[in-house]
């Protein structure tokens, strides 16, 4: 079976992008790591599935894929992707869409500029609901948050627990590129206290409207941006008195923007989506 597909990034964060509302779509977890596979597939650090809206309230479903062959909730510079898509393949001729996810209603918008606004919804600030399992640690605040203890490698680190629609920790780190994240982010991904896994962010302090981020994204590894890390660690930053809003997250692979007014309102993520090229390609059985 050969499926046609289009090959996008979001600074840097890289998807593979396919139509099934044109064409069937049914894979497994194996033929999603076999797409994913930067050697004998396309290569990719998530898939983005677009289908027919389920409601008449919404435009489209979106569906996400990590690496792994888990389906997501949430990917913030997939959504940027996926409303670059739609609008460059003339599925829509609106430029702010709705968008049904497993975490429910995104709201993206093309500005004028060629960059894409994304209503995230509101940040979820209670530990249980993220999900994080806080039973018997003791917080500490700063600011507004609240942040946890995390036992990782005999040491412990102290993180903000927050879901954008999927769970994210995140910690405050002198520089981000000397950051363990490859020695720590798979340690905090799979940390038991975290029944759904995590994405884990290290966040560097530029000033008070500049960070820089990377994140080992649950079921990813580590990617050169990620949309939700960034509206996680902004919101995190802003509750800790750290940060003031908007704020410019430098990632790896580009540069997004962040809006939030407080506790809530909605995150508002803006930054760049690119077509690289465009495919077919053979499936396994």
């Amino acid at each position: 079976m050969k499926i046609k597909f289009t090959k996008m990034h979001g600074a840097g964060n890289d998807f593979v992008v396919i139509d099934a509302i044109n064409q069937h779509i049914d894979f497994t977890p194996a033929q999603w790591q076999f797409i994913a596979d930067r050697r004998f597939g396309i290569g990719a650090d998530h898939m983005l599935v677009v289908e027919k809206a389920p409601t008449p309230d919404v435009d489209f479903r979106y569906r996400i894929y990590n690496a792994d062959g888990g389906e997501v909730e949430q990917c913030g510079n997939g959504a940027r992707a996926f409303v670059r898509f739609v609008t460059d393949k003339g599925l829509t001729g609106k430029r702010s869409i709705r968008v049904q996810t497993l975490s429910g209603v995104i709201e993206p918008q093309l500005e004028a500029d060629g960059r894409i606004t994304v209503n995230m919804g509101a940040p979820v600030l209670t530990p249980a609901q993220v999900p994080f399992d806080a039973h018997g640690l003791q917080g500490k605040t700063e600011g507004s948050d609240t942040l946890w203890p995390l036992d990782i490698n005999t040491a412990i680190v102290w993180i903000s627990v927050i879901s954008m629609g999927n769970p994210h920790a995140v910690q405050v780190v002198a520089d981000a590129e000397q950051a363990p994240v490859v020695a720590d982010g798979p340690l905090i991904e799979h940390h038991p206290r975290f029944p759904k896994r995590v994405n884990a962010g290290f966040m560097q302090i530029v000033d008070r409207h500049h960070i820089k981020l990377r994140v080992f994204e649950r079921g990813a590894g580590e990617t050169l941006a990620c949309g939700t890390g960034a509206c996680a660690a902004a919101v995190a930053g802003i509750r800790r008195g750290l940060l003031d809003s908007p704020v410019e997250v430098s990632t790896q692979g580009g540069t997004l923007a962040i809006d939030w007014a407080g506790p809530g309102q909605p995150v508002m993520l803006t930054g760049p989506a690119v077509t690289v090229f465009e495919g077919e390609i053979e499936m396994p059985e």
